[in-house]
């Protein structure tokens, strides 16, 4: 992760920051932080976002043996193709996993159900939420990039660092 401003940190601790809030970003949609902070965020998640775009439709047709009350049947299945898979493995090195919470009030047989096929939410978003919606985008616009925005709100209390939000473009 080179390319941005040290931060006044060490290399390791840069490098878990920045992952940290770029990974709340996707999760979220949104990150309040210090502009030199949010400059650093949007370059790694438009970069991942962007492996995100170009792989997600590499997908691949299997036929599977499905064993079900010992009756053997084929089933098809959609299998992610190369790319897709290598983008895919790239992200799970980089993100952070984060784990889907339950709602309030919501029930825990609903919360398993809801979840009992999930096992990286962000990743899943990332490759079905976000990558469609930005794939449509870049081919109404005719371009690639600019996902990512970064809004002023003004200056920090106590050491007056510059304060940004940093959101998702729709």
């Amino acid at each position: 992760m080179a390319g941005y401003k040290k931060l006044s940190k060490r290399p390791s601790i840069r490098d878990a920051i920045i992952r940290n809030q770029a990974t709340a970003l996707l999760w979220t949609g949104k990150v309040e932080t210090t502009l030199a902070r949010a400059k650093a965020i949007t370059r790694v998640a438009e970069k991942w976002l962007t492996k995100a775009i170009n792989t997600y439709s590499d997908t691949v047709k299997v036929e599977k043996d499905v064993i079900i009350d010992g009756v053997t049947t084929k089933k098809q299945v959609i299998n992610d193709g190369p790319k897709k898979l290598a983008a895919r493995r790239y992200l799970m090195a980089n993100v952070y996993d984060v784990q889907e919470q339950r709602a309030p009030k919501e029930a825990k047989s609903d919360f398993i159900a809801r979840t009992e096929d999930i096992k990286h939410p962000l990743i899943e978003k990332i490759f079905n939420v976000y990558a469609p919606k930005y794939a449509q985008r870049n081919e109404e616009n005719g371009q690639g990039g600019g996902y990512t925005r970064i809004l002023k709100v003004g200056s920090r209390r106590g050491d007056a660092a510059e304060r940004v939000i940093v959101t998702l473009v729709d």
